[in-house]
């Protein structure tokens, strides 16, 4: 079967406010050298897909930087590639009268004429706020061999380790591996089986079920069209056991980001099965350590200047830790400076914010201090 790829880069911007007021979900910086949609990117073209829309909303202008040409993605192709689809120049956008779309079907309707123009066989769908490596190329084959209209890509999460939000949608899987049923979490704790939010559908499926929710004015993608059409439909699952984790607030994209100086989480989300995630390359010297500078379990990217302690920590590209200042369970993004003997603890610092010597701020797991973009402290 052939593919092609959908990426959804805004759906849930408003569950991250601090970090999505100047940026799309899909453009949030991650893990010291990434964005967010490097592992939806990375997901499709490690398993052979080649063309790749994505959705966007507003403020995708450090989207459009970051992707470029696609180049990094090996999309930078004459023929498929990516493609950025806009709002304002949609069908259904037009059709509203400057309406922007707000769910995911909606954001389906506005697209269709990059739908129709495709002739592959499936569509992969992806959010932008799950981080996970998925061979997507062996649910495509599984999604093939069940003769299914729609797989659901699924998996198990400790609510202890990654608390769910309501709505995070559970279904419920027979012996078959077909979903007979699909509710929004309850609440319920332990091990929780749900949706990754990453779909296989059949092209014509798709076109059909967009076709007649515009016809119906149904607006929820979950609610509209798979729950509506599990009888008389075959949406079936295939489960995922690699590294998850959902960003949908600001201190789950803190306990998330930390989870990753467990080498063994890294090695699980990196390096999966030699499938490599991509990003935007940058050509940066390498990280500068002085002789008083002290790093313990943290990632730290290139092009960093360390002069200080550095404990269990993420830092960005291009960061700077003063003399003398200790930094503990933070994430510095690109470009952060701090001055000398600055105590910093559960902070998140936003690009390019300046620290000025002799501050001291602190916040917890749970609520972690945030400094936006560009702002001098």
């Amino acid at each position: 079967m052939t593919a092609a790829g959908i990426i959804f880069s805004n759906i849930h911007d408003a569950t991250i406010p601090e970090l999505t007021g100047r940026r799309t979900m899909a453009s949030i910086p991650f893990a010291g050298r990434y964005r967010l949609i490097d592992f939806a990117l990375s997901n499709m073209v490690n398993s052979g897909i080649t063309k790749v829309g994505v959705i966007t909303h507003y403020n995708y202008q450090s989207l459009l930087d970051h992707i470029g040409t696609g180049k990094d993605w090996d999309l930078a192709r004459r023929t498929g590639g990516i493609k950025i689809l806009p709002p304002f120049i949609t069908a259904y956008d037009n059709a509203t009268a400057g309406r922007v779309y707000s769910t995911r079907l909606e954001a389906l309707m506005g697209v269709m004429s990059f739908i129709d123009r495709c002739t592959e066989d499936v569509l992969v769908l992806s959010d932008c706020d799950v981080i996970c490596n998925v061979d997507i190329a062996n649910v495509i084959r599984k999604h093939e061999a069940s003769g299914a209209d729609f797989t659901v890509l699924t998996t198990t999460v400790d609510t202890a380790e990654q608390p769910l939000d309501s709505h995070a949608q559970v279904p419920v899987v027979d012996e078959n591996g077909r979903v007979v049923d699909m509710a929004e979490y309850n609440g319920q704790q332990g091990r929780v089986k749900v949706c990754a939010d990453i779909w296989v559908a059949n092209r014509t499926y798709i076109k059909r079920v967009v076709t007649e929710a515009i016809a119906h004015g149904y607006k929820s993608f979950y609610r509209d069209v798979l729950i509506r059409n599990l009888a008389k439909d075959k949406i079936c699952a295939v489960e995922y056991d690699g590294f998850f984790a959902r960003i949908n607030s600001l201190a789950s994209y803190f306990s998330c980001s930390m989870r990753l100086l467990d080498p063994a989480n890294r090695v699980n989300l990196f390096y999966r099965r030699n499938q490599p995630i991509f990003t935007k390359v940058r050509n940066s010297t390498p990280t500068r350590y002085s002789a008083d500078a002290k790093v313990v379990g943290s990632m730290i990217a290139d092009g960093c200047v360390i002069e200080g302690t550095v404990e269990n920590s993420i830092i960005f590209r291009g960061v700077k830790i003063g003399k003398g200042t200790v930094v503990k369970n933070c994430i510095l993004m690109q470009d952060t400076v701090t001055g000398e003997n600055v105590r910093l603890t559960s902070v998140i610092t936003d690009k390019n914010v300046v620290i000025r010597d002799g501050r001291e701020l602190c916040g917890c797991e749970s609520m972690p201090f945030y400094i936006g973009k560009q702002i001098m402290v």
